[in-house]
């Protein structure tokens, strides 16, 4: 790990003597780093940034002005105990972000660690909560916040100052449009646009840019109409959509995601935009 003294650590900087950083960690100015934090080869560490252990970072991460990680969760029942934060690789985060650490295990449904995957975007003042669980490849624009223990899939887009409730989850390539939030499961590929569970259509250009073929695309806006605007109830639509379309990747994603879902799914109850492609 890097001395103290370090041409890549800032004399002003503070790093535990718990600490394991790779050769060419760099540390900015006014960086506190604080017990046993792991961080990976080619990361960043920028100024008056606060880490605090157990935490672990992985390889190629860049850490903004100010962002704070592995903070005590916001919770009344958390009593000090020693719970963590996974951070994979390739992720950025901007100046204000940030995540706290678990619940213990055996504190209600506390995992004892905080879960940030690969190659995400977390821009201002973005806040990931105590035991959640975010994939790979997803935005979180400024301000988005996630309540605890929220699990939020690959290729999200979480727009500006939106928010997720706590235990919620958030299916691959879905979208919340700015100011929108839900309380509800969010299924894969589903726009939510101001308000509360608000569905309004389907992330057309999400799935054009993950490669999805046209057949597919046109399956998910099948599936769209079948649950939200045909009157069936969603047994009956699945029904239909698994004999129909079972065969296709994507139907059987939705499929999966909507027998998982623990809150119910977010469903259109106004007019709904079926063509939306954001």
């Amino acid at each position: 790990m890097p001395r103290p003294d370090s041409p890549h650590v800032h004399p002003t900087a503070i790093v535990s003597s718990e600490a394991r950083l790779a050769e060419d960690v760099a540390v900015g100015p006014f960086a506190l780093i604080d017990g046993p934090v792991v961080v990976g080869a080619g990361s960043v560490i920028g100024p008056h940034v606060h880490l605090i252990g157990p935490l672990t970072l992985g390889t190629g991460n860049r850490l903004h002005t100010g962002c704070v990680f592995g903070d005590e969760p916001q919770h009344l029942a958390y009593k000090g105990e020693p719970t963590n934060v996974h951070i994979g690789n390739g992720n950025t985060f901007r100046e204000g972000v940030t995540v706290h650490r678990g619940m213990p295990v055996g504190a209600g449904p506390g995992t004892g660690t905080t879960v940030i995957g690969n190659n995400n975007l977390f821009m201002v003042n973005s806040h990931v909560a105590h035991d959640c669980r975010v994939g790979n490849h997803s935005v979180f624009a400024n301000g988005a916040v996630i309540g605890g223990h929220a699990q939020i899939a690959d290729r999200v887009l979480l727009s500006g100052n939106t928010a997720v409730h706590q235990f919620c989850q958030v299916g691959t390539l879905a979208l919340l449009g700015g100011t929108a939030a839900i309380s509800q499961d969010l299924p894969p590929f589903w726009i939510i646009q101001g308000g509360i569970n608000v569905v309004h259509g389907i992330n057309v250009i999400g799935m054009r840019r993950a490669g999805f073929p046209a057949a597919e695309i046109q399956a998910v806006r099948h599936a769209y109409k079948l649950l939200n605007r045909s009157g069936m109830t969603v047994p009956s639509a699945i029904e239909v959509l698994e004999a129909e379309y079972g065969t296709m990747p994507a139907i059987r994603t939705l499929i999966a995601f909507i027998h998982g879902a623990k809150r119910g799914i977010t469903l259109a109850r106004g007019k709904a935009d079926f063509e939306n492609e954001v």
